[in-house]
C-alpha cells in the first residue's frame, strides 16, 4: 500500500504550525513552584515538539511564546505507557477515540505504521519564539506537516480543547 507523505522538508528559520522540532530544551518546574518566599529551581529536559500555534500568528509575530506539544515514536510512548502496546489500541487512537492523542505518519517511512509518531495534546509547552526560531535554524533541514495533514492535525488539536462535559444528557433511545 502506498501512503502519501504527511511531511515536507524545509530549511528555514521561519516557524509554522506543524513544524517538527527535535531536541528542544523544555523547562521542568518542581513541586515547590509557586510557593511564595521559596527559591525555585527550574531544570530543563530535552524533548521533541511539534508546533501548535497558528502559522498566521507566527508569521505576524503576534506571539512572544510559541506553543508546542510533545511528539514521540510509538515504541518510546509505549515504554512509558505500556497499555498502548496492546493489540488494537493504536487503531483506537487512529480513529480519534482516545482523547488527547493524535497519530502522524513517519516522515521517512510513512507506509510502516510502527514508525508512526504520536502527539500528546495533554501537555503543552510555551517557549520563546526567538529560542525556537534559533533552534530551528541550528537544526538545518527539518520536517513540516503539509496540507491537508496539517489541517487535520490542527482540527484534532482544536477538538481536544473544545470538548464540553455535561452534567446530564438526554436518555438513550431504545
Amino acid at each position: 500500500m502506498t501512503v502519501e507523505s504527511f511531511w515536507l522538508q524545509v530549511d528555514e528559520e521561519e516557524l509554522r504550525q506543524g513544524d517538527f522540532l527535535p531536541d528542544c530544551s523544555i523547562p521542568v518546574v518542581g513541586p515547590a513552584f509557586g510557593v511564595v518566599g521559596e527559591p525555585h529551581e527550574i531544570r530543563t529536559d530535552q524533548g521533541d515538539l511539534i508546533i501548535v500555534t497558528q502559522s498566521c500568528d507566527l508569521e505576524q509575530r503576534k506571539v512572544r511564546l510559541v506553543a508546542g506539544c510533545p511528539i514521540f515514536p510509538l515504541a518510546e510512548f509505549e515504554d512509558v505507557n505500556p497499555a498502548f502496546a496492546r493489540k488494537g489500541r493504536w487503531n483506537e487512537v487512529l480513529k480519534g477515540r482516545i482523547e488527547g492523542l493524535h497519530l502522524l505518519a513517519s516522515p521517512t517511512a510513512p507506509e510502516d505504521n510502527r514508525q508512526a509518531l504520536v502527539v500528546d495534546f495533554r501537555e503543552i509547552f510555551s517557549l520563546p519564539h526567538d529560542y525556537l526560531a534559533d533552534h530551528a535554524k541550528r537544526l538545518g533541514p527539518r520536517w513540516r506537516l503539509k496540507p491537508p495533514f496539517l489541517e487535520h492535525f490542527s482540527q484534532a488539536f482544536a477538538r481536544f480543547f473544545m470538548r464540553v462535559g455535561l452534567p446530564s444528557t438526554i436518555p438513550e433511545f431504545r
